[in-house]
């Protein structure tokens, strides 16, 4: 069923030695596909942390600096007086 441990270990060394190849000969990826698909990933990455960064900003700054109006909200929009009997 699985892999027993010497073939574990020999699966993992093989593995090791081909990124430590690719990484020695400065071709990380084999086509340009590859690189584009890195790099969206990248970006996907960036968007999320940035995301992230804003949400904890924007709940430290309400619970540090209260808003300033106090009391009920003021009603927004227009009331549809078409509506009313």
């Amino acid at each position: 069923m699985g892999l027993s441990s010497n073939e574990l270990e020999r699966e993992l060394e093989h593995t090791a030695q081909e990124v430590l190849g690719k990484l020695r000969s400065h071709k990380l990826f084999q086509s340009e596909w590859d690189t584009a698909a890195f790099v969206v990933f990248l970006v996907f990455v960036g968007t999320v942390l940035l995301l992230l960064l804003l949400v904890i900003a924007h709940c430290c700054c309400r619970c540090c600096c209260p808003s300033a109006s106090s009391g009920k909200e003021k009603p927004r929009g227009m009331d549809n007086l078409a509506l009313e009997p």
